[in-house]
């Protein structure tokens, strides 16, 4: 490293400080004839029977010459005859030069106007030492071995002022005139040596301070341009740093400078545990103290990093253009680093999205999805129903999932599910708690107010399979980044409310059978005839929900999303899209809406209650059926149809049992109530989310159908 620091510092400009050739011109040229060879001769006796006699004990001649030779000295950290080196006490990195009292004035005011050079030059050098070890960090080590090289070259005017002073071509003024030039720089080196030192900072933290220092200094060009050209040698192992992340996705930072950080113990497939998917977002991460040249693209620096990392962790083979592997070498001005940096991200991205999209085909495993979790192919389902029915009944306890998983696989087999190569992903599971209590736990999704709703309706006792029934579905990486767990419990709360809606569904419809079989018998106008009109209320209403879940919600969002994927540019966009028709779904199926949900799950309960009763309220009308069937018998059975069919034509309506119809008028009674009640909420909240609108007109319709 400090090699190279070295040989670059040696492409710079003619530093400020460098002497030209002829060395003495003008009026200093002048000066030096004055040093009279008399004078001369004095020293040389002086330096060969040197004795500690005061300085003012010579004349001025003498004074002047002794004054130059400690200065050279001193200009190179070392201790003069009559100038010396006091370090202050408690703080032994603060040094200041003193001069003997005796000395002539003059020359006490000449030589405290150089010390400034000397005393940053030493702590410059003193720098130089402790931060050339690599403990301190690459970008303190660069930066050393630029202030090295830098260093040389003042060094080495030094040693030319050295030559001129020998030869007597040299006075104090002339010493203090070839100072100046380099006074402004070596101060400024000083101070960011000294901030430096004294906050023990590295990194991109030593950057940010050159930086700084150089924009404070844009009065004085040569200044400002050394320490712009500090900044970029100093960063030269940083870019190294940068270079493996955009190219190769590592992190090659054994000092912790890099503002990227990377947390080993998270692991891919983390994802399928991970709720909030932390793999993702904290496996890398952005730490403080990034540098102020990366600050506007520091996402996407990271992004770039995080997508190799996935096509590695596939097996992927990732090899950039040839166009595109130039090295960031250096910053500046022109900008090139970010066009490099933003041809790495254009790669990355579009390689990922490809190998997503096309090898892992991440659209057929969202459609598989929608399939059986959003209920897009129903077939399947209604098999499952049919085998499943008895299982998923009884209370949790009491279900054997294995024995689901199988039913699962046999409805899958023998339904069009079977043509679907991703159908033996899908795994069936029990969930422990309601739908309202599994909504509670989404705390992500609902806000405050939302929370406290739903946190106030009450856990159904005695809940069965039927309520916590849900399936699964198993996604392998890289899929996991965009379908996570997360996602999946979302897929899996939409698909419970759809689950119980069409269970729902099954049982109105079976009670609408039991009325269809005694349709040969003059009803009208009897209890049987006012409970048809209310069983097929009823049907309307689930129907009319369930054509707004699937067809006003889920498929046109579901499209929206599909086409937006189609288009994205990232994964990133591809996760928002996902996230975004998830969190849109989950509130237009009414499931973040705590007030229409209660509404909604209390009209569902009035619906199974009346289709368990409606069999014993039909045989409880009809005599030949009384002694058949008991109240508790299924609703739509085939001996339920077998019954009334062949009994029709010779049975008699009981008119006269008054508590049918009390039963029947009080389902009648609460559920145009509840409706009634569904109606207002629903207009009010359409003029806050316009797609509740379609709902509202349906259900209004079902409650103006009852009137009438």
């Amino acid at each position: 490293m400090e090699n190279s620091a070295s040989t670059s510092i040696s492409s710079l400009s003619t530093p400020p400080w460098n002497l030209e050739r002829p060395f003495l011109t003008g009026r200093f040229h002048q000066e030096s004839k004055t040093t009279s060879r008399f004078a001369e001769l004095k020293l040389d006796s002086f330096r060969s029977g040197w004795q500690e006699n005061a300085i003012g004990c010579y004349d001025a001649a003498i004074q002047e010459l002794i004054v130059i030779d400690d200065l050279l000295s001193a200009l190179l950290g070392i201790e003069g005859r009559y100038i010396s080196i006091k370090r202050v006490h408690g703080k032994e990195d603060e040094v200041s030069f003193q001069v003997d009292a005796s000395m002539d004035l003059a020359l006490q005011e000449l030589a405290k106007r150089i010390f400034p050079l000397c005393e940053s030059f030493l702590f410059i050098n003193q720098f130089v030492e402790s931060r050339s070890q690599f403990k301190k960090g690459l970008v303190n080590h660069a930066f050393a071995a630029a202030l090295r090289a830098l260093l040389l070259d003042y060094q080495a005017m030094v040693a030319q002022l050295e030559h001129q002073f020998r030869l007597g071509r040299l006075s104090i003024q002339g010493l203090w005139f070839y100072c100046q030039p380099m006074m402004g720089s070596m101060q400024a080196l000083s101070a960011v040596t000294w901030k430096v030192s004294a906050n023990d900072i590295a990194g991109s933290a030593v950057l940010n301070l050159l930086q700084s220092q150089a924009k404070a200094m844009a009065g004085d060009n040569a200044v400002r341009s050394l320490l712009e050209k500090m900044t970029q040698y100093a960063s030269n192992a940083y870019l190294g740093i940068l270079e493996r992340w955009i190219y190769e996705g590592v992190i090659d930072d054994p000092y912790g400078e890099f503002f990227i950080a990377e947390n080993k113990s998270l692991r891919k497939e983390s994802l399928n545990q991970d709720y909030d998917t932390k793999y993702w977002r904290q496996r890398y991460s952005l730490k403080e103290g990034i540098p102020t040249f990366l600050a506007n693209i520091a996402g996407m620096i990271l992004t770039t990093g995080k997508y190799l990392n996935v096509m590695r962790e596939c097996g992927h083979n990732v090899q950039l253009p040839v166009s595109e592997t130039l090295k960031l070498m250096s910053f500046g001005s022109n900008h090139q680093y970010l066009e490099s940096i933003k041809a790495a991200y254009d790669f990355s991205s579009s390689e990922l999205l490809k190998l997503v999209l096309e090898k892992y085909d991440l659209i057929g495993k969202l459609r598989s999805i929608k399939h059986y979790l959003l209920l897009d192919q129903g077939d399947f389902l209604v098999h499952f129903m049919d085998i499943a029915r008895d299982e998923l009944s009884k209370k949790l306890d009491e279900i054997s999932v294995e024995k689901l998983q199988s039913l699962l696989d046999v409805a899958l087999r023998t339904t069009a599910a079977a043509a679907d190569p991703c159908h033996e992903d899908l795994t069936c599971c029990v969930e422990r708690m309601s739908l309202p209590k599994s909504l509670r736990a989404l705390k992500d999704l609902v806000d405050s107010r939302t929370l406290t709703d739903i946190n106030d309706q009450e856990e159904p006792m005695g809940i069965t399979g039927l309520e916590a029934f849900s399936l699964s579905y198993k996604v392998r990486w890289p899929l996991s980044i965009v379908i996570s767990w997360k996602s999946l419990s979302k897929y899996q709360l939409i698909f419970r409310f759809l689950f119980h809606c069409k269970h729902v569904e099954r049982q109105l419809c079976g009670a609408w059978q039991v009325h269809q079989g005694v349709r040969s018998l003059n009803i009208h106008g009897t209890s049987i005839s006012r409970s048809s009109l209310l069983c097929r209320a009823m049907l309307k209403f689930i129907n009319s929900l369930l054509h707004y879940l699937t067809f006003e919600v889920l498929e046109p969002n579901w499209h929206v999303m599909h086409n937006r994927i189609q288009t994205a540019k990232s994964i990133d966009e591809v996760i928002q899209h996902h996230d975004f028709f998830l969190d849109k779904c989950l509130r237009e199926c009414l499931l973040l809406l705590p007030q229409l949900l209660k509404k909604v799950e209390k009209l569902k309960l009035l619906c199974l209650q009346y289709a368990a009763a409606a069999q014993w309220l039909i045989s409880s009308s009809i005599d030949p059926c009384k002694s058949e069937e008991s109240s508790d018998s299924l609703v739509g059975s085939k001996k339920s149809k077998q019954c009334y069919g062949k009994t029709a034509k010779g049975a008699k309506l009981t008119t006269s049992n008054s508590a049918v119809t009390e039963s029947i008028l009080k389902f009648e009674k609460e559920f145009n109530s509840e409706l009634q009640s569904l109606g207002p909420i629903l207009c009010k909240s359409s003029q806050a989310e316009p797609y509740l609108t379609h709902l509202a007109q349906w259900i209004l319709g079902i409650e103006m159908t009852n009137r009438f």
